[in-house]
């Protein structure tokens, strides 16, 4: 996929005051370990979970509140259409609240799969991730590390030199700051070496790319 913008950027859009309110809805909430694409919905072995948090390791809670919905999904239609990408989506998935204490990290990663959702009876079904978005809560002032980076080209970063191809999105560190990407795009965020990142995701889904 060529593309002339890898991602769209609102810094300070969302409201300290609902920043700090998704963060203390999300801590009140019991959180989970993160998990990685074919460990979901199942009971893990010692050895998986270590192998889970070798690429990933961070404390998420799921949250379906509308009135999150509602103060997000503009940003994502804003962007859409901004960044000239124009993709067809009609869903969001479940929001995920995103803790990253010290020395918690994601490594490389893409949010998009090469299949569609197979859950039949789901709105899901038959759809895949067109649209990333990260709301940054914490401002960057409130932890250090924990940078979130870009790999413009599509294949696994390990595979080549990195250094010489990669993106900070630093436009975002403030407060309230959103991003918005398409889900093929890799990135990372980087090992938290001080203080705690709280950031909320969501992944925005249509039908495969005609």
């Amino acid at each position: 996929m060529n593309l002339v913008n890898y991602y769209w950027y609102f810094t300070s859009a969302v409201p300290p005051k609902i920043c700090d309110d998704i963060i203390k809805y999300g801590l009140s909430k019991s959180e989970q370990m993160a998990r990685t694409g074919g460990y979901e919905n199942k009971k893990l072995s010692k050895d998986e979970i270590k192998n889970i948090k070798r690429k990933r390791n961070s404390d998420l809670v799921w949250l379906e509140e509308p009135w999150i919905y509602k103060e997000l999904q503009p940003y994502i239609h804003i962007a859409n259409k901004k960044a000239g990408w124009n993709f067809e989506w009609d869903l969001s998935e479940s929001c995920q609240f995103t803790k990253y204490k010290l020395n918690q990290y994601y490594d490389w990663h893409s949010d998009s799969w090469d299949k569609p959702y197979h859950i039949p009876g789901t709105l899901k079904h038959g759809k895949i991730r067109k649209l990333s978005m990260t709301c940054q809560l914490t401002d960057g002032s409130e932890y250090e590390g924990g940078e979130l980076e870009f790999d413009f080209r599509n294949y696994d970063p390990h595979m080549r030199e990195e250094a010489k191809h990669l993106r900070q999105a630093k436009e975002i560190l403030p407060k309230g700051s959103i991003i918005v990407f398409p889900s093929s795009v890799w990135h990372r965020v980087k090992p938290v070496t001080k203080g705690n990142r709280y950031s909320l995701v969501m992944w925005n889904l249509g039908y495969p790319f005609k």
